[in-house]
């Protein structure tokens, strides 16, 4: 995905803008041959997991993105520009402590006076938009594509579908193929860990009743002396639990956990009688219908649970660097517009269409875009956005998928090209997770990956960032990956605004970190490739090397 070539050295541009505040050339060696590099034996600690992304493959034998590198060396006290960067997400807090103060404001509207000061048709768009008002949960798209058109097709055999429809009906047969894939999936698993809760519950009470503490260890099992029949089998069922992680109520917490998600599955996303999308009394298959919603962009919950996700997206970002709380994001110089777009399910290609060009109409000079789906009805409008923001010199970060598919086989939405065809942008940016672990488990397992639809890797296993009411948690997948590669996109454009987005791109892809390493892919040890062979670029992104780059460049 997104190749175009250009040379590097040969991009004549006038020396760097006085207003970027880069100072003197950087003089520095871009970090290379680490197929030379021992890998890490000793596992790491949890201050080193909270904060790998940022740590150096050099030095540290991680595939970090050489964050601390950077500053420590090539940033110092070099002042850059504000960027705005568009968090296209299920919402962000942006009352966090490590948030509050990045926060982008409409310099256009005044807050609270029910007036829309600027005029762009949104009221009181201070800090963004939500796309979304009080929606939480959400059907999938093949659902909304089952519901729409089971009237025109339920009981009809190919033979009698008129020419016109058949490719509406092989639609309709694929989604209700998936629908029935997906529902029986998770009914099982469901009735799996029912299954396994009903038998732990009582089995760990009893065992905590007997040893007086409920973080009993594998050791402390197998000092029970003399255990009858039944400690037994419990002990054996406790110890099979402890392999997945420290103490049996943690177990049951991921348990329940599963079984909380499961259960709004269920309920939301295969539920083919309700429609969430009524509350918000547009039209989704009417583009020009534009103006719904409102300004709440943590979302309608009180606990902003639904905003997690965004909210850890926006910290990875550009959570306030050395305030002395939570976490630091990779990017200074940054102000994060809330575009609150998608919701526990799949979201709509009109949402996502409209929110790019909000954040884009409102100054975002990177938009950030984790999430995906398989089926997009309207694709066309979001190809159309993301030709907008190619127009206004707007690069988009965009999440991979966590499916441990190549993606040059099946399509993901939203993407910039259609089944391996040409790109219809060159700022477009796919990028894949990496796991902490270098070497063959060095992709991460979940993560989608492709030669022609992947651009770039990185860090996406266990990334510690802020989560909604002040607190900060671990999670994983390519939507970590994506706002870490946005960060370092940020940077690029703050120190050297006279790039453009294209150019960024290319730097980011260029820049990198390659190995030959085989790395097993999909979670499947028979799947294996070389790195250099399942992205576009065949690294890595680096935050050092791609500033190094970026100041060549911007000669």
């Amino acid at each position: 995905m997104k190749l175009f070539k250009i040379s590097l050295f040969a991009v004549a541009i006038s020396a760097v803008m006085a207003s970027c505040g880069s100072g003197a050339a950087i003089v520095a060696t871009p970090i290379q041959n680490i197929d030379a590099n021992p890998l890490k034996i000793t596992p790491l600690t949890d201050a080193q997991l909270k904060h790998w992304p940022a740590m150096d493959m050099v030095k540290d034998t991680v595939p970090g993105m050489s964050v601390d590198k950077a500053y420590s060396e090539i940033i110092k006290n070099r002042k850059g520009e504000t960027v705005i960067v568009g968090v296209i997400d299920s919402g962000v807090d942006i009352e966090h402590e490590d948030l509050k103060n990045v926060i982008w404001t409409n310099p256009g509207e005044i807050a609270g006076n029910g007036i829309d000061d600027d005029k762009n048709g949104f009221i009181d768009d201070i800090h963004g938009w939500n796309f979304l008002g009080d929606i939480v949960e959400e059907n999938m798209e093949y659902v909304r594509i089952i519901r729409k058109l089971k009237p025109k097709y339920e009981g009809k055999s190919e033979s009698s579908i008129s020419a016109a429809d058949r490719k509406e009906y092989a639609l309709y047969q694929k989604a209700q193929a998936e629908y029935e894939k997906e529902s029986g999936e998770v009914t099982m698993n469901k009735a799996r860990y029912e299954q396994i809760i009903s038998q732990l519950k009582p089995t760990h009470q009893a065992m905590a009743e007997k040893l007086g503490k409920a973080d009993y260890t594998k050791e402390d099992l197998a000092a029970i002396k003399n255990p009858s029949p039944q400690e037994q089998q419990q002990i054996a069922m406790l110890n099979q639990m402890l392999n997945f992680a420290d103490s049996v109520p943690e177990v049951l917490e991921e348990l329940e956990g599963g079984m909380k998600y499961f259960n709004t599955r269920l309920d939301s996303n295969f539920n083919m009688t309700k429609d969430f999308r009524g509350v918000l009394g547009d039209n989704p298959d009417d583009i020009t219908d534009n103006i719904y919603g409102d300004n709440n962009v943590s979302g309608p919950d009180p606990k902003k649970e639904d905003a997690k996700h965004g909210t850890h997206v926006a910290g990875i970002i550009a959570a306030q660097r050395n305030n002395g709380i939570g976490m630091d994001g990779v990017a200074n110089n940054v102000k994060i517009l809330v575009v609150r777009a998608v919701s526990n399910g799949d979201e709509y290609d009109k949402d996502v269409a409209l929110g790019i060009r909000y954040a884009v109409d409102n100054g975002a000079k990177v938009l950030n875009t984790s999430f995906g789906k398989y089926y997009s009805p309207h694709a066309d409008w979001v190809y159309d956005a993301i030709k907008y923001a190619a127009s206004k010199d707007v690069l988009i970060v965009n999440a991979a998928g966590n499916d441990g598919l190549d993606l040059d086989t099946v399509n993901v939405y939203p993407n910039d090209q259609i089944d391996n065809g040409p790109e219809m942008a060159d700022s477009f940016l796919t990028v894949g997770a990496l796991n902490f672990k270098y070497g063959s488990e060095m992709v991460a397992n979940f993560s989608n990956y492709g030669k022609i639809n992947v651009d770039v890797f990185a860090p996406g296993v266990k990334i510690w960032a802020t989560t909604p009411l002040n607190t900060y948690e671990f999670l994983q997948g390519t939507s970590m990956a994506a706002p870490e590669v946005a960060g370092v996109a940020a940077m690029i454009r703050s120190y050297y605004p006279n790039l453009s987005a294209k150019q960024v791109k290319q730097i980011l892809m260029d820049s990198g970190l390659s190995t030959n390493t085989e790395v097993v892919l999909g979670d499947e040890a028979s799947n294996t490739e070389s790195f250099t062979n399942i992205s576009k670029s065949g690294k890595m992104v680096n935050m050092y090397n791609a500033l190094i780059m970026a100041d060549k460049m911007s000669k």
